[in-house]
């Protein structure tokens, strides 16, 4: 039986060549062996250099993190992997867009969590608002939450997008 315990959450960076099918071939390494993607982000990173980073939230044991790790090192064409949930300096944020309909009072609760979480008003009718919020995961998915207590809501989040603090460039 599996110890729950020991699974963890890491955030992967992987740099890779932006080309047709790269992407798949990394889903594919995880949804072949059952690992699990909790968040997926891609974009190009460098024009120049035709390199994209693909932010992946998985989680599992440490053996399976590294093994997750190592499977994609092996890949081709990725040039780095790095774990930012083991490198102390690095930032990760994540930007959902929360449309909440609802009336009276709870229509300006909804402006008063909006201000404390920094919430930007995107759209605004009679009976609804849309909000742009970003943060790192925990906050996003605490507005979300306050924000399903005061009506009927729709999300769309992006996922989480990282990067490591300091001086050192990882664009291998």
């Amino acid at each position: 039986m599996l110890d729950t315990s020991q699974i963890e959450t890491h955030t992967l960076s992987v740099l890779v060549d932006n080309e047709p099918g790269v992407l798949a071939r990394v889903v594919g390494l995880f949804s072949g062996r059952g690992y699990n993607i909790e968040s997926l982000t891609v974009s190009e990173v460098d024009n120049e250099k035709k390199t994209s980073r693909i932010s992946v939230v998985t989680s599992g044991t440490p053996m399976v993190i590294e093994q997750i790790k190592k499977l994609l090192e092996r890949q081709v064409p990725v040039h780095q992997v790095r774990d930012l949930t083991l490198t102390v300096a690095h930032v990760e944020r994540e930007l959902a867009l929360v449309k909440i309909i609802n009336s009276g009072n709870r229509r300006i609760e909804a402006l008063r969590v909006a201000d404390s979480f920094r919430a930007r008003t995107l759209d605004s009718t009679l009976d609804s608002f849309v909000f742009e919020v970003t943060g790192n995961s925990s906050k996003v998915s605490a507005f979300v939450e306050l924000m399903r207590s005061l009506g009927d809501i729709e999300v769309a989040r992006t996922g989480v997008c990282g990067i490591t603090r300091g001086n050192q460039l990882d664009l291998s």
